[in-house]
Order: C-alpha cells, then structure tokens, then sequence
C-alpha cells in the first residue's frame, strides 16, 4: 500500500534520504503508518472501551465511559492521536483543576486516558504516548476513623435487627459494604462458622449490580461462632431459596448504600455515642486490629487483598500504646530477658 510523505522536500537527494530512513524503520519493525495517527482520540476512545469492557466489572465501565464522555472527549475528543503531546496532558489536567474538579476525579481522567493512549502505543498507532511527566493534583491525605472493638460492639448492639448482623460482618468480618449486601443463604456455612465472599453489590449511575468482589478476590472467612448462631436464627426467618438475600429493603429489594447507611447505619453510630465513623471504619478497623495481633497477611486474606501492601497502605494503622509496648520489650532484650506474647518482660530463668 502506498504512502504518501507528511511533507515536501526542497531536493531530490533530500526525498531519497528520507525514503532509506523510513525502509530502515520498516526493516527493523519501527515504522508507524501515520493514517494512523490521524484517528481521533473520540473514535479511538469509544474503540479502546468496547475492546476492554468484557474484562472490566459493570461499575467500573461505567466509571471509564462517564470520565470518558464528560472529561476526555469534550476537551480532546476531535484531536488527532498523533498531535498530542506531554504539553497538552499539562494543559488538560490544569484546565480540569482550574474548573474545581476533585483531585479524585482528576487521577481518575488521567489513568482513564493513559490507559488509551498506552493502547495505541502498543498498536502502532503512535511512537509513545503523551501521557508522561505529568504532574497530578495531590491526594488529601485522610486517614480512617480506627475504632476499638468495644465501640464497634456499642454501634453493632445501637443498631436495629438485622442490621446489627450486617454491622457486625462489616466489623467482626471485615467485610466490603457491597460484599455484605450481596450475600445470600447460600453463603453461610452455619455449622462451620463460614462465610463464603464471591459476590458484590454495586451501584453504578444508579442501577444496581452483582459482581465479583473487589479485584475479583474471592475468599471464605470464618466468623466467632455467637455471630454464626445469630446469622443462624435470622436465615430461619428469610423467605425463598438459597440464593434469597440475607439483607433487604422492608419492600425486600436489593438495599442501596446511601439509603441504608442514612434509615439504619448512622442512626446506630449517633445511639452509640460516636461521631463521624463511616461503614468503611468498621472493615478498616478490623484491617487494623487483625494485622496488630496475627500479621499483615492474615488481615490481607480477610479483607480481600491480592497484595499485602494495599492492607498496611490503606487499612491496618498502628494501634495506640503498642510504640511504648516495643520500647518496654526492647529494653528487657538488651537486658537479656525474654518477653511474653503481651510484651512484657518475663524474669530471667535461674539455674
């Protein structure tokens, strides 16, 4: 197929030179057809996210097509792939915290289109993408409410039947609010004091949907066998079969977040005496209270974390007095003792 040159050239000898370099570029597999650079960023876009959603959760391609349609496209939508540059990454991400948009929501544009653009580097369609150096908006840096596990008690004892027992798996369980309400009878070993995690409920530009967890990340978990007795008693109440929900609306409909958390969740927090603490509290304080006494890792399998490091970046936090257990404990070692499991020193043996 033939291909005409991006310019013009003053001399004969100076269009032959370009000609070798480009059969060089052939040659070595370097070369990138530049018809292909001129598609738009609108229709490469749409074409990148219809190839990606069969691997994406429903939430998450509804996230990517919002930010897509309200943020990437309308700015950037009619430029060709070919013409942008780090520059006009720059300019876009200025332009968007100039309009006041989150940080949050900014980070998320910016991974949105570089994903794309680094698809059309591994097409051939441009030599690299624009999308490097550039400096994005800081994250505010907040930090969970870590509660103690009597206060998660008082919250869990406040709150009305049976969302005490959904509390109580955000707390005791660590589980994912949409995790929580997607379970069903099915998933509850009584007995064995089990419960199986394979579900999530999301909501996504205000439609409900069961997906997979979070990362995909399936796990059974075992709960205290008082919490197990109770989620027992509650499915000897629960209508239909066993892919019945264990946690519904009064009308029996899927619950939705916001809804929930205002009629049942935060009213057991303010009966409880607390302030401020979110649904999310609970999972990242459980995160923390695991990870203190039994590892990080133990509290990555029970939150659902393919990577450890999500565990101690996002949910295990330190717990208060354990700095002035490890400074009592290191002193009893160099003093040659040995401490017990609380960290105290024990006395030394005599012989």
């Amino acid at each position: 197929m033939l291909r005409a040159a991006d310019q013009t050239f003053p001399t004969t000898t100076d269009a032959d030179r370009w000609l070798a370099r480009k059969r060089i570029e052939m040659e070595e597999g370097r070369w990138l057809d530049p018809a292909e650079g001129k598609t738009t960023v609108r229709d490469w876009s749409a074409r990148w996210l219809t190839a990606v959603s069969p691997q994406l959760k429903h939430k998450t391609q509804a996230s990517y097509r919002s930010l897509i349609n309200s943020l990437i496209v309308p700015a950037l939508g009619d430029r060709e792939l070919s013409s942008l540059r780090p520059i006009t990454i720059v300019e876009w991400v200025g332009a968007m915290k100039t309009r006041g948009l989150s940080a949050s929501r900014i980070r998320q544009a910016y991974r949105v289109l570089s994903q794309i653009m680094r698809a059309a580097v591994d097409n051939e369609m441009i030599g690299q993408t624009p999308c490097r150096g550039v400096k994005l908006p800081r994250m505010p840096q907040t930090e969970p409410h870590i509660l103690t596990p009597l206060e998660a008690s008082r919250i869990v004892r406040s709150a009305t039947k049976p969302h005490d027992l959904l509390i109580s798996l955000l707390a005791y369980a660590g589980l994912r609010v949409g995790e929580a309400f997607a379970l069903r009878r099915a998933d509850i070993d009584v007995s064995g004091g089990l419960v199986l995690v394979d579900e999530n409920l999301a909501e996504a530009n205000g439609t409900l949907v069961f997906d997979t967890p979070k990362s995909h990340q399936k796990r059974v978990l075992r709960i205290g066998p008082s919490l197990a007795a109770r989620i027992g008693r509650h499915l000897e109440t629960l209508p239909g079969g066993e892919d019945a929900l264990l946690f519904v609306t009064p009308g029996g409909k899927p619950l939705r977040y916001n809804q929930w958390r205002k009629a049942y969740f935060d009213p057991a927090v303010a009966a409880a005496g607390l302030t401020d603490i979110t649904p999310h509290d609970l999972r990242a304080s459980h995160g923390t209270w695991v990870a203190d006494r039994y590892g990080v890792m133990t509290a990555a399998h029970r939150l659902g974390h393919s990577n450890a490091s999500v565990t101690t970046r996002h949910y295990a936090r330190p717990v208060a007095g354990r700095d002035d257990q490890v400074a009592e404990a290191a002193d009893s070692w160099l003093s040659g003792e040995e401490d017990d499991d609380d960290g105290h020193a024990a006395a030394p043996a005599h012989t």
